[in-house]
């Protein structure tokens, strides 16, 4: 009897320690499972739009990275910026694969139909760019002209649209829009006489005509348009945040320094 007793007393102190064993590593695997508070904030956005957006090396910098440092920095999160083709951003961030799109993008009936706008932060205008010895200063000296754009701006769309549309200036002109990844791959081909146009913003055209003394920009038409910070739909906790942000570094006056800063 006393053997059964002992016996039975070291099965339930095995058992016991083995249980106890299990539970502290349930209850271990259940915080490791936990998910972790994310402390990182990713933007998107295309690098070759200065001085909004451009690379420095292999680092990208301008405007809107300064202002995403400050939004990062405001939400005690690390930044990391990411750069795509232009016409895939809002795509991206529709599918969830960025917190934010910060690239001097125009707020758009279009784009607020699938994505949430901050603020506006910048007011800009259209420009167009030609060589100094074939200047071309208006809509009517664009028929019959092959015109370059970025893909899917405001320029792209605006040209496009006077071509296409049957009330459109450039319809039946014979002139032809040619669509680009970037303004700078336009402009090559404006220099290689390729082009006889580009039409893009008006700081990224001042940018190009300040390194091509050959090159000249005007002013295109009367096309106004406000840049904005793009959020996925309903993410108004992030929304309210940048917000905040924008509104704090526009009465600081910091927008302007950042342009100023990356314009020089």
């Amino acid at each position: 009897m006393k053997k059964i007793l002992s016996t039975l007393l070291i099965a339930t102190m095995t058992f016991s320690l083995l249980t106890g064993c299990s539970s502290k590593e349930n209850t271990n695997q259940n915080t490791e499972n936990k998910p972790a508070e994310k402390d990182t904030i990713v933007m998107y956005t295309n690098a070759e739009f200065a001085p909004f957006e451009y690379f420095e090396g292999e680092k990208i910098v301008g405007v809107d990275a300064d202002i995403a440092a400050e939004i990062a920095k405001d939400l005690g999160k690390e930044l990391k910026i990411e750069h795509i083709n232009f016409d895939s951003l809002v795509p991206s961030l529709v599918e969830g694969k960025a917190d934010f799109v910060a690239a001097g993008m125009t707020i758009t009936p279009e784009r607020q139909e699938e994505v949430d706008f901050s603020i506006a932060y910048v007011e800009s205008i259209q420009n167009i760019i030609s060589k100094n010895d074939a200047p071309i200063k208006t809509m009517d000296d664009l028929k019959g002209k092959k015109i370059g754009v970025q893909l899917g701006t405001t320029g792209d769309l605006a040209i496009s649209d006077s071509i296409n549309l049957d009330d459109g200036d450039l319809k039946g002109s014979g002139s032809e829009v040619v669509q680009y990844k970037n303004a700078l791959e336009a402009a090559q081909d404006l220099l290689a006489g390729r082009l006889d146009a580009v039409v893009i913003d008006k700081l990224p055209a001042e940018e190009i005509v300040k390194n091509n003394s050959s090159l000249s920009s005007v002013i295109f038409g009367d096309i106004s348009e406000s840049y904005g910070i793009a959020v996925q739909k309903g993410n108004k906790e992030l929304l309210d945040s940048i917000n905040k942000t924008l509104q704090r570094l526009m009465d600081e006056g910091k927008v302007e320094e950042f342009i100023t800063n990356h314009s020089e």
